[in-house]
């Protein structure tokens, strides 16, 4: 990774940084040329890092209030090596965010939904959802069950997938 040196930008010359970027900077499609740009211009001292201080004082060039509480609070929470700073990669994560967040809600959401099927089902049947709703204590029997499972069954195969329950539950 490359950024132009501060003192040479108008010279447009390129200073080595750091080693290249790992698979995930990498694999950031069109956008990590112009998230490259971003993070050198956040780069103040040219180091190949974003400190919590050249986080806010970024911020505030471009008229966002970061306290200094704040932004060292999103620069532990990005840091991926615990050196106190963002690093290309880090910065990635935190701009396209971090699909840390969206891996839980989908644990979440598996789990829920293992709640309502058989064991070795990969769907929701009338009789596991009326032993699930039983034991939440709810007493429903099979063919009120289907009934439910067509409102939301989207293909018509009697079931509810997963998907079919994920967007059930959105």
């Amino acid at each position: 990774m490359f950024c132009v040196s501060k003192s040479q930008r108008g010279k447009q010359e390129k200073t080595e940084e750091a080693p290249q970027p790992s698979p995930i900077a990498q694999s950031v499609s069109k956008s990590s040329s112009s998230l490259r740009q971003v993070f050198c211009h956040f780069d103040e001292n040219d180091d190949g890092k974003i400190s919590a201080t050249e986080l806010q004082s970024c911020m505030r060039s471009i008229g966002e209030e970061l306290s200094h509480e704040d932004a060292v609070a999103v620069v532990e929470s990005s840091d991926s090596d615990g050196d106190g700073l963002l690093g290309f990669d880090d910065f990635v994560r935190l701009v396209e965010g971090d699909d840390g967040e969206e891996k839980e809600k989908e644990k979440t959401l598996r789990e829920a939904f293992e709640v309502y099927q058989e064991t070795g089902d990969a769907c929701i049947t009338p009789r596991s959802l009326r032993r699930a709703l039983g034991k939440l204590g709810a007493t429903k029997n099979v063919e009120e069950c289907r009934i439910m499972i067509r409102q939301f069954d989207i293909n018509g195969d009697g079931v509810i997938t997963f998907d079919e329950f994920r967007i059930m539950i959105q």
